[in-house]
């Protein structure tokens, strides 16, 4: 029978999904960042190789790690049995285990089990129930609403692309009674290669930017002076020392041995000792030609 969930109880299920799984977890969610409350739920669940965990996240198709961290892969691949998997146009929320699925509007995001206001649809199976949905089936001609949302959802996964596989290997003992784990194998990885390669392309994003900023305050250091009766910084050029606001006044006269308020090299003040003509201290010539080689 299905139950109506919200707030606080509609975490509660989830965690409850999570903690009591045997054989399966589903997780279907656009987005995903693990509350601790979840992450420490599942963690339980590492030494469980015959678990099976599959994951489906969607969204952002030309940035991934906008859907689901690096710090959250790194958590699901630690287990040993495990499939990651991506389809772009998903919305759902759906998350189950072998006897339990919730339907809902909560994405498995920190942000949303706090502070949104979410709610869902749980449904159980159980032996009776089954016997009770085959007897429906068979009357009525149609599937429950418990499997109608499981073949949906497995029609889901079977269409998203796998992006992350671990499978576990067993050996038979006890002339094949029973079957001991010996440890996993990673069958398909394309997550490791997008977030190493995101990190890459950062670390060398970071290295080109940096020059070229230090290579705009050097050109900016090296370009610029200062007008002569102003003092507004202007492009250095010993032949134009002169603002347009101050050359359109200049030119009335035209008087290149007029003196002049500042320095065209260092902007400091010249007690009138610069003009057109020689638009730099004495004393400062000698730093500006070796450094603008004049």
């Amino acid at each position: 029978m299905a139950q109506f969930l919200t707030g606080n109880e509609l975490n509660t299920e989830i965690e409850r999904i999570f903690e009591s799984a045997k054989e399966q977890i589903i997780l279907i969610s656009p987005y995903i960042k693990l509350h601790n409350r979840y992450s420490s739920t599942l963690k339980a669940k590492f030494e469980n190789p015959k678990l099976k965990i599959i994951v489906v996240f969607g969204k952002n198709e030309l940035d991934m790690s906008k859907s689901m961290k690096k710090e959250d892969f790194d958590f699901f691949k630690e287990f040993p049995n495990i499939e990651i998997r991506y389809e772009k146009r998903l919305h759902a929320k759906y998350y189950a285990n072998e006897t339990s699925a919730i339907l809902t509007s909560m994405n498995l995001y920190e942000f949303s089990q706090d502070n949104n206001i979410e709610a869902g649809v749980l449904s159980k199976t159980t032996l009776l129930g089954e016997i009770a949905q085959d007897l429906v089936t068979n009357v009525t001609g149609g599937d429950s609403y418990d499997k109608k949302a499981s073949n949906y959802f497995l029609r889901v996964i079977e269409q998203s692309e796998i992006l992350f596989q671990r499978i576990p290997k067993f050996e038979k003992t006890l002339l094949g009674l029973k079957q001991n784990y010996v440890k996993s194998k990673t069958k398909e990885d394309k997550l490791s290669e997008f977030f190493e390669s995101k990190r890459i392309k950062a670390r060398v994003a970071k290295k080109v930017l940096k020059p070229l900023k230090e290579k705009s305050d050097t050109n900016s250091s090296v370009s610029m002076g200062f007008c002569i009766r102003t003092g507004k910084p202007i492009p250095f050029n010993p032949k134009k020392p002169l603002c347009p606001e101050a050359y359109k006044l200049w030119s009335k006269f035209g008087d290149k041995t007029y003196s002049e308020k500042f320095c065209h090299f260092s902007g400091e003040l010249s007690n009138k000792q610069t003009s057109v003509d020689k638009p730099i201290l004495r004393k400062n010539w000698n730093s500006a030609k070796e450094k603008y080689n004049l």
